[in-house]
């Protein structure tokens, strides 16, 4: 007599891992397309939307990141919920404390890693640091508006990156190569890249940013943690430059 394992045919191993993507190939590689793009026109500079404020450029910033994670959940919406790719909530007071405290020990770790990183590339020398803000001269509020809405880019970059980077293009690599491993280290440099107006030599530290992230989200198996870094980074970061000036 035939044993259940016998009379049900063997599922193919491509099918299998197609069932735990988060969405299907197709929409994986518009989005990496779209990222790679827009990072390249940052690389060539076209990125300045006014010359009289940058308020402007941080609301196209924020509404592009608002599209690009509206694009994820499309394509996740039908295989799980955005709750569950942020990896659930807050079910008591106890575990908002305990991720803003996991969020600040990331944030100093990052700091120092990042700043042995820029030490080794040179990066921290004056000639390279004074390159760098210029560069990055379109993006720091120069005025106390200015700074407010930086603060509205802040948060959304926290928000919507996590979801794009780590809960959605991580866990998607993860299921295609069915290593959560190899799924931390593509979506660090997919982040790496995204980010053309740094600079390639700043591409490398940011990607290296994305591996802490990567590995943070993994841990803790949510983005909360990974969100408030991100943003109180991008918002201190500001801050700091718009003090410089």
């Amino acid at each position: 007599m035939a044993t259940d394992a016998q009379i049900r045919p063997e599922i193919p191993l491509a099918s299998r891992r197609s069932k735990r993507l988060l969405a299907p190939w197709w929409h994986t590689a518009i989005l990496i397309a779209v990222l790679l793009l827009a990072s390249v026109n940052g690389m060539r500079g076209k990125h300045r939307l006014a010359a009289e404020s940058k308020v402007p450029q941080y609301l196209w910033s924020m509404a592009w990141e608002w599209v690009l994670a509206g694009f994820v959940w499309l394509g996740t919406r039908k295989r799980m919920r955005l709750r569950d790719l942020i990896g659930g909530r807050w079910a008591t007071a106890e575990d908002f404390f305990l991720d803003v405290v996991y969020a600040g020990a990331f944030w100093i770790c990052a700091l120092i890693v990042l700043g042995a990183g820029a030490k080794l590339m040179h990066l921290d020398q004056a000639g390279k640091i004074e390159a760098m803000r210029k560069q990055l001269g379109f993006l720091t509020p120069g005025s106390n508006l200015e700074l407010a809405v930086w603060f509205g880019v802040s948060l959304t970059a926290g928000f919507c990156e996590e979801i794009i980077f780590r809960g959605y293009l991580q866990r998607q690599f993860a299921a295609m190569s069915n290593s959560m491993l190899l799924g931390v280290l593509l979506s660090a440099v997919v982040f790496g890249a995204a980010h053309g107006y740094e600079g390639a030599a700043r591409m490398v530290l940011i990607g290296i940013y994305g591996l802490m992230f990567g590995l943070l989200a993994w841990w803790r198996k949510s983005l909360r943690a990974g969100m408030m870094a991100h943003a109180w980074h991008d918002a201190l970061s500001g801050t700091v430059l718009r003090m410089l000036e």
